[in-house]
């Protein structure tokens, strides 16, 4: 704080910010360009990682759960990895608002309230989200959405100490969603305090079209289960998006299912491998107070993670398709490839990466670190590179060029 002559106190930062609008003025930035900037929170440099309560717990939560997840997360070491959103997904308030019309946390699931909750939750170095509904319901239909709340409800949120917004799309007035979207956003930034937005509309209306002006990340599918058909679907449609994906704003085909049992380990691996590549957000949807060594293995892959958290931020995209052999490929910062060689079919199979399909000049003699194996491949490759794999299992890799 510095002091004006007459002793009252004046804020650094609003000092700070007069001379940037005089700067900007100078420079010829006008109003509404300042406006447009302003929008932006800082928050998605790199793709969130963290849990999600609704694939594992569905409308089974408490504070206790919540709590428990969070020591969970620091006790395993994936906090360290980079796992700090703790996201409470629907479920979590009572059906009607108080008094004032503000929300209210459901007091036999949350009777600390969720102030205390985000408390202990910070103390632990990590993040609280929460989820509303951009209308009159949430999914559920056991607690209100934010429609016509929302500028009420962003200060609530903020009040609180939340993190994340989960921002879901149904019992609405039948309006866009391009109409009753950009009021939360609006609300979240008045709010004054930053909070990542996750647009859950579905990809109905194709949010990566108009999703980065208003959020931080937009689902572009609808809600997954614990399948390899609705695993290999959703990241089918979130690929088609690939190009509109960068830092500050994700494509989201939904959280994650590894560790609920419905898969094999193989395919989990792919699972994992694919949203990695694709930049997705990395939200564990299993209960991670009982994960099995097999299961934190998978999450826990620091190169694996390491690409999904590149800084160029470039999502990979499935450049070569034959029959029900996948290559997906992406530029990662340091002029590497990120490269992931996928095995649909029922049965084992060999695939090879073109050179001319992943973006490498084709005489480049290239190194090759097996990301799941942990080992860097004593063979140079030039032109390409030829895999072995299971059924529904993958091989992914990091390739830089050294000639």
């Amino acid at each position: 704080m510095r002091k004006n002559v007459g002793g009252s106190a004046v804020p650094t930062t609003m000092i700070v910010m007069a001379v940037m609008l005089c700067s900007l003025k100078l420079m010829g930035v006008s109003a509404s360009q300042l406006r447009r900037n302003l929008l932006a929170n800082g928050l998605g440099v790199t793709p969130p990682m963290g849990w999600n309560s609704w694939n594992h717990f569905n409308c089974k939560i408490e504070e206790k759960t919540i709590k428990e997840t969070a020591d969970a997360l620091v006790s395993t070491g994936l906090s360290k990895l980079g796992y700090n959103y703790v996201n409470i997904d629907d479920c979590w308030a009572e059906i009607a608002r108080d008094v004032k019309g503000n929300l209210v946390a459901k007091k036999s699931a949350f009777p600390s309230g969720i102030k205390a909750l985000a408390d202990y939750v910070h103390s632990k170095g990590l993040k609280l989200g929460i989820y509303s509904d951009a209308g009159y319901f949430t999914c559920s239909k056991t607690m209100p959405g934010s429609l016509g709340h929302e500028e009420q409800d962003a200060n609530t949120f903020a009040a609180w100490g939340i993190d994340y917004l989960k921002y879901d799309n149904c019992y609405n007035d039948g309006s866009n969603p391009t109409v009753r979207y950009p009021v939360m956003t609006r609300a979240l930034m008045k709010a004054g305090r930053p909070i990542f937005f996750s647009l859950c509309e579905w990809g109905d209306m194709h949010p990566a079209l108009w999703g980065a002006k208003l959020g931080n990340s937009w689902r572009t599918t609808k809600d997954i289960s614990d399948t390899w058909e609705s695993m290999v679907s959703r990241a089918d449609m979130n690929e088609f998006y690939a190009e509109y994906a960068r830092p500050g704003g994700w494509n989201d085909p939904d959280m994650l299912e590894v560790g609920n049992g419905g898969m094999t380990k193989d395919e989990y691996v792919v699972h994992f491998s694919i949203w990695a590549i694709s930049k997705a957000p990395l939200l564990l949807g299993c209960d991670v107070r009982n994960m099995t060594k097999e299961t934190l293995e998978i999450v826990a892959n620091k190169e694996v993670i390491s690409v999904n958290q590149d800084p160029l931020g470039v999502q990979a995209k499935k450049v070569r398709l034959e029959g029900d052999l996948e290559i997906w490929a992406g530029p990662l910062s340091g002029y590497r490839v990120a490269l992931l060689l996928i095995n649909q079919g029922p049965s084992n199979n060999s695939i090879t990466a073109q050179w001319e399909d992943i973006g490498i000049p084709p005489n480049t003699v290239v190194e090759a670190r097996d990301l799941w194996e942990h080992k860097t491949l004593k063979t140079r490759f030039v032109g390409n590179l030829t895999a072995t794999m299971n059924s529904h299992a993958c091989k992914m890799y990091v390739l830089k060029p050294v000639s």
